[in-house]
């Protein structure tokens, strides 16, 4: 089997769609990160394209150190976003070849679902707690809120404490204590700022913080001197790429759950060494997907044979409307698929409707309204 073309879809949802055609007529699909790069990424994909075809799509250990390594700078986001995208699409082809799900490939699974998480959003504690009663409705036992719609200061004023504290006490008190309730400041928070509210907010009990400074990923020590002032677990590494880039999080336990984003932290493969480093640290994996359904998939095949996996967000949902057959969530988890390789195929027609039409849009920096200087988020 040879490797004859690769497509890429931007989509509506900030995510991407991959497929590498081959000539037996075996399709493999991926999720590169797209964001706000996602041409970046597509010409990253085309440029590793010339490498790879016409050779075998199963030699997926080869193709990623040798497209790794011959990169100048290896760490690269936008190219990590490209590699990870080809090597989940690889994956995909493997198992479609020998008939098998990716992660029994990997040597089957430790548990029999996976558990995920919903949101809760709202710019009132009113319509946070109404947000969160929904998604708990919905089935989901844990939720997760950002409680900053706006700009953050550097050191806060006690009447924005106050406000944060409100928004999370109205969920916690909509969804009650046998619901896990998780915490993201979006690396929105400084870190004098992010340790005075994490002493407030520790009465929650807060299932963990996402990224509570803007500290990360550039600068570990910050995070660390967070973690070590607070009994909150404190997550992050959506932002980070391959093992090496979690090396120093993990040896210094600067944070209690490490969150890879399988579409720019190197592919499945990837992700499983880093959760394996994490093992050896007592440190829990809780991977990012935010914002793409087949990422979604590609993680949970990851994380099926990953002893220390906690729980792993749900924001790109289960892919109605774009996968033939959706996954389906029951009381927070859902199901490993089944089928041959990442185990969903793509509608024709839905990914119509998602494919991201017209020119592409940056986002924005947030500014402070007092004197227009820029916020992390």
């Amino acid at each position: 089997m040879k490797i004859i073309e690769l497509e890429t879809t931007p989509l509506s949802n900030r995510g991407m769609l991959l497929r590498i055609l081959t000539d037996e007529g075996l399709v493999g699909l991926g999720s590169p990160m797209n964001y706000e790069h996602g041409r970046t990424v597509a010409r990253a994909i085309d440029d590793m394209g010339e490498y790879l075809i016409g050779r075998d799509p199963l030699q997926i250990e080869d193709h990623w150190q040798t497209l790794f390594r011959s990169s100048y700078s290896r760490q690269m986001p936008i190219l990590l976003s490209a590699l990870s995208g080809i090597e989940m699409a690889c994956w995909d082809l493997l198992g479609k070849h020998v008939g098998l799900p990716v992660w029994k490939l990997l040597g089957g699974s430790v548990r029999d679902a996976i558990r995920v998480y919903g949101g809760a959003g709202g710019a009132t504690p009113e319509d946070a707690a109404a947000s969160a009663r929904r998604s708990v409705e919905a089935g989901f036992t844990a939720v997760k809120t950002t409680p900053f719609p706006q700009a953050v200061r550097p050191i806060e004023t006690p009447a924005e404490i106050s406000r944060v504290v409100k928004h999370i006490a109205a969920i916690r008190e909509a969804i009650g204590e046998s619901v896990d309730l998780a915490i993201d400041f979006h690396r929105a928070a400084s870190p004098p700022f992010a340790k005075m509210l994490l002493r407030e907010l520790e009465p929650f009990h807060p299932l963990f913080v996402e990224e509570p400074t803007k500290a990360m990923p550039d600068n570990v020590g910050p995070l660390r001197e967070l973690a070590q002032s607070t009994c909150i677990p404190l997550a992050t590494g959506e932002r980070c790429t391959t093992r090496w880039g979690f090396r120093e999080l993990c040896e210094t336990k600067a944070a209690a759950i490490i969150q890879p984003d399988i579409r720019h932290c190197g592919g499945i493969r990837e992700m499983r060494h880093i959760a394996a480093m994490a093992e050896v640290h007592e440190i829990l994996v809780a991977p990012h997907s935010a914002a793409d359904p087949l990422g979604i998939v590609a993680a949970a095949h990851a994380m099926a044979p990953t002893p220390n996996f906690l729980l792993m967000e749900f924001g790109g949902g289960g892919g109605t409307g774009f996968f033939t057959e959706p996954l389906s969530m029951v009381d927070g988890f859902i199901q490993l698929p089944q089928g041959p390789g990442l185990g969903v195929e793509i509608d024709p027609e839905g990914l119509e409707k998602m494919r991201q039409k017209g020119a592409w849009r940056q986002r924005t920096m947030r500014r402070h309204p007092e004197d227009g200087n820029f916020s992390d988020f």
